[in-house]
């Protein structure tokens, strides 16, 4: 059987933004009077270009009462950040240059302003949307007020679960997936708080998808479990990889090398659980604290990025971040993660080494099928030194990341007895192969991304 191409989300680099808070949108619904707010990302486009981004997620979008995740209307644009049709322009413009959409999809709860709940909180037990809430109950109340309980997301009040199973639920958010694709035409959807969506369900919203567009990307977000399994059961495409998220924070942190090697090893090694798929990876996103404000020096967030860009998978960009933007995740505000930044030329950077260093790593991954779809293997690990082979075809990269704060020397094993490694990130240093090793020179939160010359 002749193997598949792979997906074209698969030769992606990502770039997240959350519009309410790059916008600069009130945190609360003032009005229904559009304003478009969403005018300001236009600025953003040439930026994305020059980091080499060809995926943008944009969300959340549609009508809600404060922070997005609370929905009010899935049809139209939040009035904050403006109408449909600016929404429409801008997606226009974007895939113009290159650029594929996806949209936030928060079908597991929506808000307690919910055109349907307030039916429900109006009517009770005649309202004609009883079914569409999970496990409602008027046995009792509940500590809002209503006279009726129902479940929520992780106990939130304001996020009232959806009832998924029930047949009309499932036709009104199908509804409006179609709608995005038609009149939006976007590319993809990322499935907010997959995990506690059923697989029947999501299976049913991929062939909805891809009966409109059958190159339709769906990415979970799932914080543990078995990726493999949810993209399989549920016929998705991606999921996001909080699993690499973790270790590569504890390796930057409380940990080391050893311990991000050993999660490598067992996601993309030769028997590695994930070989094969192209998970969704990052180092901050809107709901944690911003990587720039976690680790101990800015000089750590070189090896980081080094990592993410030459790692399996589809690397991804949180706003701000990419010039070391900090942002605190508070107990009762998101707000630091979620700056109004009205423009990335104009904007205050701490670390305006990192956006080129970032803009580098970009370009020699979009030039690199080894790095974007190859395979993965371990050459060397210690605790403050990993090194990789990545490979596909006729292209060999070997990378090295060097976590330690002096110069060192490394032997390196290499698959090869002889041969040339030419560094892509040193103006085409050279390293001589010799009986299967390399000598190399690290220089400290640093490293190496060296090409077999054929």
């Amino acid at each position: 059987m002749k193997p598949q191409n792979p997906h074209w989300s698969a030769y992606s680099q990502a770039y997240h933004i959350y519009p309410l808070g790059a916008c600069g949108a009130p945190f609360f619904l003032d009005s229904l009077d559009p304003q478009n707010r969403l005018n300001q990302l236009y600025h953003w486009i040439d930026h994305l270009e020059s980091l080499k981004i060809n995926l943008v997620w944009l969300g959340p979008l549609f009508m809600s009462t404060s922070h997005g995740y609370d929905t009010i209307d899935y049809f139209n644009l939040d009035p904050r950040l403006g109408s449909n049709a600016d929404l429409r322009h801008l997606i226009e413009t974007l895939h113009s240059r290159g650029i594929r959409v996806v949209f936030d999809a928060v079908f597991n709860h929506v808000g307690r302003d919910f055109w349907a709940f307030r039916d429900l909180r109006q009517n009770l037990q005649s309202s004609a949307y009883r079914k569409w809430f999970q496990r409602l109950s008027f046995s009792k109340g509940n500590r809002l007020g209503d006279p009726f309980y129902y479940q929520s997301w992780k106990g939130h009040r304001n996020l009232v679960k959806l009832k998924l199973s029930e047949p009309k639920v499932k036709q009104h958010l199908f509804e409006a997936v179609k709608f995005w694709i038609d009149y939006f035409q976007i590319d993809g959807l990322r499935l907010d708080a997959a995990d506690c969506i059923n697989l029947k369900f999501m299976r049913q919203l991929a062939n909805t998808c891809r009966k409109r567009k059958p190159d339709f990307w769906l990415l979970a977000e799932l914080v543990g479990g078995d990726y493999r399994h949810w993209i399989n059961q549920g016929k998705l495409n991606s999921a996001t990889n909080y699993e690499l998220y973790d270790a590569l924070h504890r390796a930057h942190g409380k940990e080391n090398y050893q311990l991000l090697g050993d999660v490598l090893q067992n996601q993309f090694g030769p028997q590695g659980k994930y070989q094969g798929l192209s998970l969704y990876h990052f180092v901050d996103n809107h709901d944690v604290t911003r990587i720039a404000s976690q680790v101990k020096t800015a000089s750590q967030l070189y090896p980081l990025y080094l990592l993410m860009y030459t790692l399996p998978g589809i690397p991804s960009l949180y706003y701000g971040s990419e010039w070391g933007e900090p942002g605190q995740k508070r107990r009762h505000s998101d707000a630091e993660l979620r700056p109004a930044i009205s423009h990335p030329y104009f904007w205050p950077k701490a670390q305006p080494d990192l956006l080129k260093t970032i803009a580098k790593l970009a370009a020699i991954r979009q030039n690199s099928e080894a790095l974007q779809i190859g395979h993965w293997h371990l050459l060397f690990q210690s605790p403050e030194i990993l090194a990789y082979l990545r490979y596909r075809n006729h292209e060999s990269i070997v990378v090295i990341v060097h976590r330690g704060h002096s110069t060192q020397s490394l032997i390196c094993p290499v698959p090869w007895e002889y041969g040339i490694l030419v560094d892509l990130l040193s103006e085409g240093e050279q390293f001589q192969v010799y009986q299967g090793q390399i000598k190399v020179t690290l220089h400290p939160n640093w490293g190496r991304i060296l090409r077999l010359q054929h």
